[in-house]
């Protein structure tokens, strides 16, 4: 039987827990550079190390099953992905262990204000990880939409009502719009069957652009949102550049992949013997701001050559 948790030294071939809130297909890329920081670590999954892979499929109510699976499969340590709750998952099952396994994150929302951690500094329990912003980035990417639709007086955003974000989200899209002087329409969607009424109802309210907020279900069915903007030729904000890649109009957000990896590099140092206790939470500091141009002029945009020089990447 594997123990809860051991160092590398002690057990040649540890089992990580692998929590994941969406679909494995979107992630797969994020899945190898997870694995690419466990290898940076000295771990390759079949040879020193297994990976037990839980993934909700975008029913965050399945994740305390799952997350209460791994802790019975007595894993050596939980890698969550996908936002916040399957880190609270993560952190309910551990707590109730006879063993406290350590719980690694990658999420886009505050850990200390979510009680997961003491301190981003002094994590001070079994949970540690990588901080990504996304969540915090709301205003930034409201007024970035605003600045390449600037007669639009209205602007629509769309949001995820089962996120324990959804409430910072919303303040922080109103605070940017009133700074604007623009008004704000809140307009919700949990699942990709709801996602046609949402576009709908912005349209209803005058929406001129939309902003899709920052939720790991809304990146998994990136494609569908991005054609449904373009059937409503409705300029659309996302938060990651693989939106903007399928066809999106922009993105402004964290590198993803690099997150991943720095959270299988955490992973891989709890295998040798590290304890998160002494493991900070790391804080992304790369952002990306991406342009769709071929998107832009099929919605007759003129993007500003200032806005234009700004942008990280531009996709022509």
């Amino acid at each position: 039987m594997i123990e809860a948790r051991v160092g590398y030294a002690q057990q040649p071939r540890p089992v990580i827990g692998y929590l994941h809130s969406a679909l494995p297909g979107p992630f797969e890329r994020f899945v190898a550079a997870f694995k690419d920081g466990l290898k940076d670590g000295g771990f390759v999954e079949g040879q020193n190390v297994a990976i037990e892979y839980r993934w909700a499929e975008g029913d965050g109510d399945r994740l305390p099953n799952l997350a209460e699976e791994l802790v019975r499969r007595q894993v050596a340590v939980i890698a969550t992905m996908g936002g916040e709750r399957p880190l609270l998952a993560a952190k309910t099952a551990t707590n109730t262990a006879t063993s406290s396994i350590p719980v690694v994150f990658v999420m886009g929302g505050d850990p200390v204000k979510l009680g997961a951690v003491a301190s981003l500094a002094r994590p001070g329990g079994n949970i540690t990880g990588i901080g990504m912003f996304t969540s915090a980035l709301e205003g930034k990417r409201f007024g970035l939409l605003h600045e390449i639709v600037p007669k639009a007086n209205t602007i629509a955003a769309l949001i995820n009502p089962t996120r324990a974000l959804k409430e910072t989200q919303a303040n922080e899209v109103h605070s940017a719009a009133a700074a604007a002087g623009v008004t704000a329409v809140v307009v919700h969607a949990s699942r990709n069957d709801e996602f046609e009424a949402a576009f709908a109802l912005a349209a209803r309210e005058g929406a001129g652009a939309l902003q899709v907020c920052a939720d790991p279900y809304f990146f998994s069915q990136r494609q569908s949102l991005v054609e449904i903007a373009a059937r409503h030729r409705l300029p659309t904000m996302y938060e990651w550049r693989e939106f903007a890649l399928a066809g999106g109009l922009m993105s402004y957000g964290t590198d993803l992949a690099h997150a991943y990896r720095e959270n299988g590099r955490y992973v891989a140092k709890i295998l040798r013997g590290a304890s998160p206790v002494d493991m900070p939470v790391m804080q992304t500091t790369k952002f990306e701001f991406v342009l769709n141009t071929t998107t832009a002029r099929a919605l007759d945009l003129d993007i500003a050559p200032t806005v234009l020089a700004r942008a990280d990447e531009v996709i022509e």
